[in-house]
């Protein structure tokens, strides 16, 4: 697991003009909830202010009289504070988890739209991290957080007001002792904002690293890695614990300088506040009341370093937001492009030269035409770039130099998503969703009927195991459909591709999983599907692509020779060693060119 990389700063005008967007947005729930606050707050005040009377009036004075509208009048302020604060906790609540839910479909939205190179580069776990847990922290911008972050300023203010015509030196002295902590205040929040920042990058990549170790569970214990695996997830949980250590550091190193603060603010009031009563400047009710105002106005501080805190952490969470939304995706422009109402199918690639990394070409200067209608297949070694150029005909990428046409229009120029409506894709990795066989078989068209479903399946020759489970076409395949074997998720793969009836069919290593009884059995199932549609096969069993139109070998991203199978055989070129290593057949076995070749079906495959 890498450690974190340095960050750029936090574009703090940014920041603060997605805040201010985002809570114009509720504007409304906030407004109510302002007007609430206010109503809680002035109640809560009835309370405090009542003490001075009771003392010096009620009390002091001997007037019974006064005591039981005085109780009442607190009694209805009370309730006044119990209504409004369970109102406020329903409405902004309430809104900020609606807010909450609308980032994240708005960033899940958006990650959708980015190119594949984004995904090849950038783990599962961040991306969930970013959706889930940075998205959170927005419930304190238009949630509680932030009226209470106004209400206690209000609270507080109203306090000052009321301790300055109590006692105007003594407030003086008790407003220094709280600029001192507002200071304080400050200076901490500066220096936990970038730890906040990255305790959610340290987050996603823990969370990353553990999806990828539960993920290949098989594999780690294949290879007896769970030590090894758990040690990885150690250092990383343990780096995000000093984080956290961190902030409940400076957290709390505030929360003991406000107590300190309330303590000196203590040891005045007894000082200037004794002396006050005893030259009869202040009576006791007034000393009284002065304790619970000054109460009022530091709790709301004390609560407001909290609530800043979360604030904080959630501009963090709204900055690493907003570096996804950035990203451009890869349909952006998708108005000016050219609408495809229909694909006849025919592909051609001009000199077309691409690598994933610019000065590292994986394509070279590649040529090549499939009419419409054919079956081009792609051998060759290992990375030579069969999977790359199948990538460019489904525009996950596009070429550096070079086009790449689809019935003679630039593949930059069209609609993506009505681009691959016309396709069918069975990739190398089957990848199934933890849902019913139905579900994912009809992934490709919603609106299939079960009819539909069950003709594809059938065409796939995956109908027959189906059946044979006991809930059928309703079995639940698990993540990544662990619940079947290899083979049956291919043959569910194929069948999801042959329900969308594609225009152009993609097949990479369709047949890899099955063994040599099913790959019999669905190779007629496939020619029926590859009829009529512009196919592009790659196969390292040569003995899938016999029936090719024909056969590009690729080797260090060249097209080093094309043709049919027949044709590619008599050459003494990369094919014919391809086959021959596969097959195990001696050079001689090959007739001179000319001369009649040898049936293929009387070469038999090894065991």
């Amino acid at each position: 697991m890498s450690r974190v990389k340095e960050k750029k700063p936090i574009d703090r005008s940014r920041v603060w003009r997605e805040s201010r967007a985002l809570i114009w947005a509720h504007r409304k729930s906030l407004t109510l909830g302002m007007a609430l606050m206010v109503v809680n707050r002035l109640a809560g005040l009835v309370l405090p202010a009542s003490s001075g009377f009771l003392i010096d009036e009620v009390v002091g004075n001997n007037r019974i009289d006064m005591l039981a509208p005085l109780a009442l009048a607190v009694g209805l302020a009370t309730v006044f504070q119990a209504a409004t604060s369970f109102g406020l906790s329903q409405i902004v609540s309430i809104a900020a988890q609606r807010a909450i839910a609308d980032m994240r479909r708005k960033v899940h939205a958006h990650v959708l739209r980015l190119p594949i190179s984004y995904f090849d580069r950038t783990k599962s776990g961040i991306l969930i991290s970013r959706i889930m847990t940075d998205a959170e922290g927005i419930r304190n911008l238009v949630g509680t957080g932030l009226v209470q972050l106004t209400g206690g300023l209000f609270t507080a203010l109203i306090a000052l007001g009321v301790l300055f015509y109590l006692n105007a030196a003594l407030t003086l002295a008790t407003i220094l002792i709280l600029g001192a902590f507002a200071a304080t205040m400050s200076f901490a929040f500066s220096r936990l904002r970038p730890v906040f920042r990255q305790r959610g990058e340290l987050n996603a990549q823990v969370t990353g690293r553990l999806g990828e170790g539960l993920g290949g569970i098989r594999v780690v214990k294949t290879y007896v890695s769970e030590r090894r695996e758990s040690r990885i997830f150690s250092r990383g949980v343990y780096r995000l614990l000093r984080n956290i250590a961190t902030t409940i550091t400076g957290t709390s190193a505030v929360t003991a300088f406000s107590t300190l603060c309330v303590g000196a603010v203590g040891v005045v009031i007894i000082l200037v506040g004794g002396r006050a009563i005893l030259d009869g400047s202040m009576t006791l009710g007034d000393l009284v009341m002065y304790i619970f105002f000054v109460g009022l106005m530091a709790a709301p501080l004390v609560q407001m370093a909290n609530i800043g805190t979360q604030i904080t952490e959630a501009f963090a969470g709204l900055d690493r937001i907003r570096e996804i939304l950035d990203l451009a995706g890869e349909d952006e422009g998708e108005s000016a492009r050219e609408t495809v109402s229909s694909v006849h199918g025919e592909v051609e690639f001009q000199g077309v030269t691409f690598g994933y990394e610019a000065e590292v070409p994986v394509l070279r200067d590649v040529d090549l035409v499939a009419p419409a209608g054919t079956t081009t297949a792609l051998v060759g070694p290992s990375g030579a770039g069969k999977s790359t150029l199948i990538g460019l005909v489904m525009a996950f990428h596009h070429p550096q130099e070079g086009k790449v046409l689809v019935d003679g229009r630039d593949l930059r120029d069209l609609k993506l998503a009505e681009y691959r409506r016309h396709l069918g894709v069975v990739l190398q990795e089957n990848f199934l969703f933890d849902g019913t066989i139905r579900e994912n078989i009809g992934f490709a068209s919603p609106g299939a009927t079960q009819d539909e479903i069950e003709e594809a399946a059938r065409v796939a020759n995956c109908h027959e195991f189906i059946e044979r489970f006991d809930d059928g076409y309703d079995t639940v395949v698990g993540e990544r459909g662990v619940k079947l074997s290899g083979g049956q998720r291919q043959r569910v793969a194929i069948a999801r591709a042959i329900l969308a009836d594609p225009r152009i069919l993609i097949l990479d290593e369709a047949t890899s999983s099955l063994d040599s009884e099913s790959e019999a059995l669905i190779q007629e199932g496939l020619r029926r599907l590859r009829r009529g549609r512009t196919t592009f096969v790659i196969a390292h069993r040569l003995s899938t692509i016999r029936s090719a139109d024909q056969i590009l070998v690729i080797e260090d991203g060249r097209i080093v020779e094309r043709g049919p199978h027949e044709a590619l055989l008599v050459q003494d070129g990369l094919y014919r060693r391809l086959y021959e290593r596969q097959y195990g057949i001696a050079s001689d076995t090959y007739v001179n060119p000319g001369e009649e070749l040898a049936p293929v079906s009387d070469v038999v495959e090894p065991a």
